[in-house]
C-alpha cells in the first residue's frame, strides 16, 4: 500500500510538472484580455468645419485610417454580413471554434504546419490585439492554441456586443483603413451609416484579404467575393432572395477619391499649422484628436460657386466679348470682428494639374490691380498727417506726366482711357480711376505709403525701392489673404485683426487641448476715415463715370 501511495505520488507530481511546464510553455506570458485597448489602432486626425463637419481624416501611411462608430450606428445589414461570413454561430459559440481547433490539430499533424483552421470573431480580435505581430503570422498549434485560450477569455471578460464593435472598429480592411466607418469612406465616399446592402458585403468581405479583394485594384475579384457574402447572408436567414438578387445586380459606384476632402486649399493650411504645433508622433499617435476649424462649409461652397461662375463670365462674356482665357481666380471670406477665416478658394479646381491647381491662389503673391486703391486713399486720409485728404478732396483726372524716382517719366491712363478733369476722392475712388491714384501715390511718396500698409498686413515681396508709382495700379505683388485682412479693417472701424483657422483641438473624449488666445487687436486706421472709405466704396452714385 505504501509503494502505491508513493507511485501516485510521484504520478501526481509528474503531471502537475507537466502541467506547470505546459502552462509555462503556452499561456504563462499571455496578456489580460482588458489590455486589448492598448493596441487599438488610433482614430485618424480629423479636421471639421466650424459646425462639426467633416472636411478631411488625415491618414497617415504608417498609421493608417480609423474612425470608430458605436455598435448602432453601424448597419444592420453590415452585422449580418460580417457575422455570416466570419463566424455563423457567433452569438451562441464560446469564443472558439471547437471543431477548427481539431482540424487544426489534424493539418499540422499531417503537414506540421497550420494552413487552415476555423477562426471566430473573437479569435480574430485575439490574435489581432493581443498576440505579438510576430506571433499573429505564426502557424503553429502553439499560437492556435494561445489564440484560442485568449479568444475564451475575452468572451468571459466582454459582451458580444463589445466584441463585434471592436471587430468592426479595427480590423483592417485594405486601402489604410481600420474599421468599418474608414473603409466604406475609403472605397464609397460615404459613412458607414450610409452604406446600401450591396456596398455592405462588399465591405465585410475584405478583412480575409484585403489586398486581394481591394475594389480598386481587383473589382472582379471584389465583386465575387461580396456575391460569396451575399450567398452566406441568404443562407443564414439574413436576407431573402429577392434582397439577395437586387443586392448582386446593384452597380457598385466607387469614389473616384478615396481620401475625399473639401477645401483643401484651406485644409493643406490648417495642416501646416498643426505640423507647427505637434511633432507627428504627438499628432497621430494623440488617440485621435477633431480639429474644429473656422471654415463654414455653406460658405465654402458658395464661393466655390463664385469662383467658378466668375471664371465663366471671364472666358465667355454675356456681351460677345473676347475671351479673358483666365483659368485660375481664388476667394477669401473672413469674419472682420474676430479674423475667423469662413471660406478660402485657392484654385477653381485643387486636383487639375493644367491649371496647377494645388497651388493656393490666395496665398501666393499676385498684382492685385486696382484693390490697392482705398489703402492708398487711406494712408492720405489719416489725421495724423499734415494735410490729410478727404472725400472732398480734389484730384486732376488729366494726363499727367509723373517722374518716378528713378527720374523716369510715367503716364498713367484710365481704363475707359478717358479723362474728366477735376474729380473729388470720393468720385476718384468709387469709380476707380487710374491718374488721380497715381496722384496720390505721388503726393504721399511710395516708400511712406508701403511702411503705413504694412500696418494693415499688407507686406509687398522685395525692398520699398523695387517699387514706384506703378505700384498704385497693381504694379507689384501681394497676398490675396493679406489683402482680406487689410480690408478687414476699414469693415470693423480701423482695426487689425490676426486671421485665424483652428477654433479648437479636442481628443476623441472631447477634451478641449488646444484653443486660441484671443488676439490683440490695434488700430491702424483713425474710425472715421474707416467710415468713410466704406461710404465711398458703396456710393453708387461717385461709381457713375466708370460703371
Amino acid at each position: 500500500m505504501r509503494h502505491k501511495r508513493h507511485f501516485l505520488l510521484v504520478v501526481l507530481l509528474f503531471l502537475l510538472g507537466l502541467a506547470g511546464g505546459l502552462y509555462g510553455w503556452l499561456l504563462a506570458d499571455l496578456p489580460a484580455p482588458e489590455t486589448m485597448t492598448e493596441r487599438f489602432v488610433v482614430p485618424s486626425v480629423r479636421i471639421t468645419d466650424v459646425h462639426g463637419r467633416v472636411l478631411y481624416d488625415i491618414v497617415d501611411d504608417t498609421y493608417g485610417r480609423q474612425i470608430s462608430l458605436p455598435l448602432d450606428e453601424i448597419p444592420l445589414t453590415l452585422q449580418q454580413a460580417t457575422i455570416a461570413t466570419e463566424d455563423k454561430n457567433f452569438y451562441s459559440n464560446p469564443g472558439v471554434d471547437i471543431w477548427g481547433i481539431i482540424r487544426a490539430f489534424w493539418i499540422n499533424l499531417r503537414g506540421r504546419e497550420v494552413i487552415a483552421g476555423g477562426s471566430t470573431i473573437t479569435q480574430q480580435v485575439a490574435r489581432t490585439l493581443l498576440l505579438s505581430d510576430d506571433e499573429r503570422t505564426d502557424r503553429t498549434v502553439r499560437r492556435k492554441l494561445r489564440e484560442s485560450w485568449l479568444a475564451w477569455r475575452v468572451a468571459r471578460t466582454f459582451e458580444k456586443e463589445e466584441i463585434l464593435a471592436v471587430y468592426l472598429n479595427q480590423m483592417y480592411y485594405g486601402g489604410l483603413s481600420y474599421g468599418v466607418e474608414a473603409a466604406a469612406r475609403t472605397y464609397f465616399g460615404k459613412s458607414a451609416s450610409q452604406l446600401t446592402l450591396a456596398e455592405s458585403a462588399l465591405i465585410a468581405g475584405l478583412p480575409q484579404a484585403p489586398s486581394l479583394y481591394n475594389p480598386f485594384v481587383d473589382p472582379s475579384a471584389a465583386k465575387a467575393r461580396q456575391e460569396i457574402v451575399l450567398g452566406l447572408m441568404l443562407q443564414e436567414g439574413f436576407i431573402t432572395q429577392e434582397a439577395h438578387d437586387l443586392a448582386v445586380r446593384e452597380p457598385l459606384r466607387y469614389t473616384a477619391v478615396p481620401y475625399p476632402i473639401r477645401a483643401p486649399h484651406f485644409v493643406m493650411m490648417v495642416q501646416q499649422q498643426l505640423d507647427d504645433l505637434y511633432t507627428p508622433e504627438q499628432l497621430y499617435e494623440s488617440g485621435g484628436l477633431v480639429v474644429r476649424t473656422t471654415l463654414n462649409l455653406d460658405w465654402q461652397s458658395e464661393a466655390e460657386t463664385a469662383v467658378a461662375q466668375q471664371i465663366t463670365r471671364l472666358n465667355a462674356p454675356l456681351n460677345g466679348g473676347l475671351s479673358h482665357n483666365a483659368d485660375s481666380a481664388a476667394l477669401v471670406a473672413m469674419d472682420p470682428t474676430s479674423g475667423a477665416v469662413r471660406a478660402l478658394v485657392g484654385s477653381p479646381d485643387f486636383f487639375d494639374d493644367e491649371i496647377a491647381g494645388s497651388i493656393n491662389m490666395a496665398t501666393e503673391p499676385r498684382q492685385p490691380g486696382s484693390a490697392l486703391k482705398p489703402l492708398i486713399y487711406a494712408v492720405g486720409m489719416s489725421p495724423d498727417r499734415p494735410d490729410p485728404f478727404t472725400a472732398a478732396t480734389m484730384f486732376y483726372d488729366v494726363r499727367t506726366t509723373f517722374t518716378t524716382s528713378k527720374g523716369e517719366s510715367y503716364v498713367p491712363v484710365n481704363f475707359s482711357r478717358t479723362e474728366h478733369g477735376p474729380v473729388l476722392l470720393r468720385t476718384a475712388l468709387a469709380s476707380s480711376l487710374n491718374i488721380p491714384a497715381v496722384a496720390a501715390l505721388d503726393q504721399l511718396g511710395v516708400e511712406e505709403t508701403l511702411a503705413r500698409l504694412a500696418d494693415f498686413g499688407v507686406a509687398p515681396p522685395g525692398a520699398p525701392e523695387d517699387y514706384d508709382l506703378s505700384f498704385a495700379l497693381g504694379g507689384g505683388e501681394v497676398r490675396l489673404f493679406d489683402l482680406t485682412r487689410a480690408y478687414a479693417a476699414l469693415a470693423n472701424g480701423g482695426w487689425r485683426i490676426e486671421p485665424y483657422l483652428i477654433e479648437q483641438i479636442e481628443t476623441v473624449g472631447g477634451e478641449t487641448i488646444y484653443a486660441p488666445e484671443p488676439a490683440g487687436r490695434e488700430r491702424v486706421l483713425d474710425e472715421r476715415v474707416a467710415w468713410l472709405l466704406s461710404d465711398m466704396l458703396s456710393d453708387d452714385e461717385a461709381r457713375l463715370l466708370s460703371f
